[in-house]
């Protein structure tokens, strides 16, 4: 009788698209975190699709046009991770806008396909989190996971923009085989018609135990930080200014840290004010910046878009065991977490001030938060359901890979 044990068991192989709203880079997102633990599946091959490259948009708001990067590997080699190496990243280009020439959309969702094909992955599954990959509905009979993570349809856009966006999600919501979504509210604008699934962000609880020295970018005295992408669709620019001015006073300062999408006039006034804007940081550095910071803000606008979001600061704000003062959007005003202080603009600034003088202790972690590694188990049944695959056994937690010490430029995301 041999000694040797069991024989492994088989993993086939099977090929998943990720159609994203943000690029594969060094700021990671919901599907990043998502993504590098669901292939811990020794069976999984994912192609990344990202936001395509648009030359004459770039030309027109005077920056220097470039191609999409077309099929790749992951573009720096630090960074990676079990399972990386079943990972290809696919940025299109947009050659021409939608109004000028029809049917770019299809033509980028066709491409798609013939990319996973290309390196071994054709899909059994497609995971769509840009509403413009809509239209894979009409080039494959592959079933399709409609992810939604912000209400589109609540921003503010052009009318025009908003109806192709109206178009697209009612579509995903009539056809798709699953619709997933990251917030309560969420659920209850998707879910009028439908069955949708309800999948919240997550965090590396791991990382926001491990000690990390202070940031040297961080200024000195009193730090009031926010985390997550700039932009006016979230940030509240007049508070974010009245809230820095506030704490000169005290000689404090406003640090925001992110990618960062802002208008040329709405930088200014913040830079004008006092505000720090100290651009995007690799993830695996962000921790520390929490950390460090005297307090955690959310200076958000309060209004239907906001309301659709499960911010991923929610979970990292909590984990970072610093006080946070936020505006009263989703998330925030419904915690129970006393160190967590979520109240109208007008009253804001002072409660910032107040939380920096007050010298409140770190504390550790609560143990109510979700962890990337159960969130990517909910999402992965969701996508076996859909692909008629077998539901995937629980995967052991593990570490997320380390940022490089040199990241490649970032791109201004759709979201934080």
């Amino acid at each position: 009788m041999s000694a040797a044990g069991p024989a492994p068991v088989p993993h086939p192989p099977w090929g998943l698209v990720v159609c994203s709203l943000e690029p594969w880079d060094s700021v990671w997102r919901r599907n990043q975190h998502l993504v590098s633990r669901l292939l811990a599946d020794p069976g999984l091959r994912v192609l990344f699709v990202e936001p395509p490259v648009d030359p004459l948009h770039a030309l027109r708001r005077g920056a220097v046009p470039r191609l999409g990067r077309g099929l790749r590997r992951l573009p720096y080699e630090a960074n990676e991770f079990p399972g990386a190496d079943r990972l290809w990243l696919y940025e299109p280009t947009k050659w021409v806008p939608r109004k000028v020439a029809d049917g770019g959309d299809r033509r980028r969702a066709r491409a798609a396909l013939r990319a996973a094909r290309g390196v071994g992955a054709p899909p059994a599954v497609l995971w769509v989190n840009d509403l413009a990959y809509a239209s894979l509905l009409d080039v494959t009979s592959v079933p399709v996971v409609y992810d939604v993570t912000d209400d589109w349809l609540a921003a503010r856009r052009p009318p025009v923009e908003t109806a192709r966006l109206a178009e697209a999600e009612g579509r995903l919501l009539r056809e798709a085989a699953a619709v997933t979504v990251c917030s309560p509210a969420l659920r209850r604008a998707k879910g009028r018609g439908r069955t949708v699934e309800l999948i919240t962000n997550g965090v590396d609880v791991a990382a926001y135990r491990r000690p990390a020295p202070r940031p040297a970018d961080l200024p000195e005295g009193p730090v009031a930080l926010y985390v997550g992408t700039l932009h006016a669709d979230r940030l509240d620019v007049e508070l974010c200014a009245r809230t820095a001015g506030a704490l000169a006073a005290v000689r404090g300062r406003l640090v925001l840290l992110g990618p960062d999408a802002l208008e040329e006039d709405e930088r200014r006034r913040l830079t004008t004010a006092g505000v720090v804007l100290l651009g995007a940081r690799p993830f695996d550095t962000v921790p520390a910046y929490l950390a460090h910071a005297d307090v955690l803000v959310v200076p958000h606008v309060v209004d239907a878009f906001t309301d659709s979001l499960d911010p991923l600061k929610l979970y990292e704000y909590r984990a970072a065991g610093r006080p946070v003062v936020s505006t009263p959007v989703a998330g925030f005003r419904d915690t129970a977490d006393p160190t967590v202080r979520a109240l109208p603009a007008r009253y804001f600034p002072a409660a910032v001030v107040a939380a920096t003088r007050a010298g409140a202790p770190r504390r550790e972690p609560p143990d109510d938060l979700p962890t990337w590694e159960q969130q990517a188990a909910l999402m992965a049944a969701v996508l076996a359901g859909a692909a008629g695959r077998p539901a995937p056994s629980a995967a052991p937690p593990s570490e997320p890979p380390a940022a490089p010490p040199s990241a490649p430029p970032r791109h201004a995301p759709t979201r934080s």
